[in-house]
């Protein structure tokens, strides 16, 4: 997967080295040279000076292939517009932002864009959420037979009762407790349908854990929804035939 992550301090350093590390292209972007300092001796991704709110800077980051963006500057505003340039302009199906103002935060979510709060921020935290597939589980129990684990509705569950979903995967022992939609929990999912944006907040118990990697796998994440497939093709020709001089112009606006 290509991975643009935006801010070279503390956690987007951080962040880069470990996507580097298993594997995946990544590109880092910040306005200062200065913070590339930060990456480790031999960090072999690709260093962009810029704003990632500058569509030209996005442009040479790679946003066009991108799977995934983390917006981790010191900056809520900075952050919040990245997020949305990343989310309605390049369709990149993978974003998060680091939210300071809390107020802030639930309003972004209702958009649809994951956010974490700063008091609570940490690299496992936007790993999980940038690579839905990856990562540990968010809580084990002493006897390690039962995990709680948080993941954003597949695309291809949209529309779709969520509970008949996980019934329909490779193993039963898997219990949907909660949905965060919009920034509200909802605990009455017995009939919930899903909706994009959506966060699962799921019970698997121990021998589940291979099928619940694999229902919940990239392949599955990033499936159009049956609803949206006479939708894709349109997107997708809208997206690569998006001409460089538009997005230049329409730049201006946001710097």
């Amino acid at each position: 997967m290509h991975v643009i992550v935006v801010g070279c301090g503390r956690v987007g350093s951080g962040l880069a080295s470990q996507l580097e590390a298993e594997g995946h292209s990544v590109a880092i972007v910040d306005k200062q040279a200065s913070a590339f300092r930060r990456l480790p001796r031999g960090w072999r991704g690709q260093k962009v000076l810029g704003f990632g709110f500058d569509r030209g800077h996005l442009d040479e980051a790679g946003a066009e292939r991108a799977d995934a963006l983390a917006a981790v500057t010191s900056g809520d505003n900075s952050n919040i517009l990245t997020a949305r340039i990343a989310r309605e302009t390049y369709e990149i199906p993978n974003v998060v932002a680091r939210i300071y103002d809390p107020r802030r935060a639930e309003i972004f979510q209702r958009l649809g864009i994951p956010t974490v709060p700063s008091v609570s921020w940490t690299i496992d935290q936007v790993f999980r959420k940038i690579l839905p597939g990856a990562g540990a589980f968010d809580w084990t129990d002493s006897s390690g037979q039962l995990h709680i684990v948080e993941r954003t509705l597949p695309a291809a569950w949209a529309g779709r009762s969520v509970c008949d979903a996980l019934a329909s995967g490779p193993s039963p022992s898997m219990k949907l407790v909660a949905v965060t939609r919009a920034g509200q929990a909802l605990l009455d999912v017995d009939t919930l349908v899903g909706q994009e944006g959506d966060v699962l907040h799921l019970l698997v118990s121990a021998r589940s854990e291979s099928a619940f990697r694999e229902l919940f796998s990239s392949d599955t994440m990033h499936a159009t929804s049956p609803t949206l497939q006479a939708e894709a093709p349109a997107k997708g020709a809208a997206r690569a035939t998006r001409r460089p001089a538009e997005r230049r112009e329409t730049s201006r606006w946001h710097r």
